[in-house]
């Protein structure tokens, strides 16, 4: 894992326990680095590869591109930056990203997300729902951010993530605005009746699938890959807005239900989203593109 100058501890300082199976390599040094396997999530990596070690992804090193998103082009025919690279094997995060993009030529597999257990927090005790977005007021509608007031009028929402505290006054609306790192975030967000995702246009998201392992119930939109993400029975997952609204009308008047769908919410985060089944995935891609044949 390189170091720069700029985004030192790459990576690294949100889950500790990670720490001790990585090993950070100055970028001056990749040139007299061995390593088995390039990992690339950003386009300017390709390049940046070269610049670094000299050699070649895909010709001189294997070489997987990680896709985190859902294209942002011409959906659906935007094509994949490697689309015309039969050498370098893309992986996506969602089934959904990965029918979205156009991937050309570009060995194709999807492995989904995963995420440490934190622990099932549920109380629900605050009759609020919680919001986790990074730079909402940026994202705007991308993360749904213009739908928080619609929402407010039926529930009070408290907003996490950085630059949060930009919304209120974007919005002309009073939020609880909270910029907590972990583990005090899986502390705060459990104790909120429900988890609100309103994201339009992202993949099925972390803070989704940790608010579910925490047994949140869900209030989503079901739009990329969260309605299959969730699944039933967890809470309420609907493009009609109506139909979210009055879910959250039935979470805040039966607290058993909700404790109920967050249960349910739990197991589904637990049986397909657990870090055991991410790594045995990625075991499995770096084996079978490391050692091909």
């Amino acid at each position: 894992m390189p170091v720069t100058p700029t985004r030192d501890r790459f990576g690294v300082g949100a889950y500790p326990e990670w720490l001790p199976s990585v090993t950070e390599v100055p970028a001056a040094e990749l040139r007299r680095t061995d390593f088995d396997i390039a990992l690339l999530q950003r386009p300017e990596e390709i390049d940046l590869l070269y610049r670094w070690t000299g050699r070649r992804p895909g010709m001189d090193v294997p070489t997987i591109y990680l896709e985190h998103d859902a294209p942002s082009g011409a959906v659906p025919n935007t094509p994949h930056m490697v689309a015309e690279r039969a050498d370098i094997p893309l992986v996506h995060v969602t089934h959904f990203n990965a029918l979205m993009w156009d991937n050309g030529m570009a060995p194709t597999r999807v492995i989904e997300l995963g995420v440490p257990d934190p622990g099932y927090r549920y109380s629900g005790v605050l009759e609020r729902s919680a919001v986790v977005v990074n730079e909402a007021a940026r994202r705007g509608r991308f993360t749904g951010t213009d739908l928080i007031p619609r929402f407010a009028q039926h529930v009070p929402i408290d907003l996490f993530g950085i630059d949060s505290a930009k919304v209120p006054e974007q919005l002309g609306l009073e939020l609880g605005t909270y910029d907590l790192k972990l583990p005090a975030l899986f502390d705060a967000i459990p104790t909120r009746r429900l988890y609100l995702h309103l994201n339009r246009w992202t993949s099925a998201g972390m803070s989704l699938i940790e608010a579910m392992h925490l047994g949140m119930p869900v209030v989503a939109l079901a739009t990329t890959a969260v309605a299959d993400a969730v699944g039933t029975g967890t809470g309420f997952c609907s493009n009609d807005l109506d139909v979210l609204t009055a879910g959250i009308r039935e979470l805040l008047a039966d607290p058993g239900l909700a404790a109920d769908m967050g249960r349910r919410a739990r197991q589904r985060a637990l049986d397909r989203f657990s870090l055991h089944r991410l790594i045995a995935d990625w075991e499995r891609a770096f084996d079978e593109v490391a050692r091909p044949g």
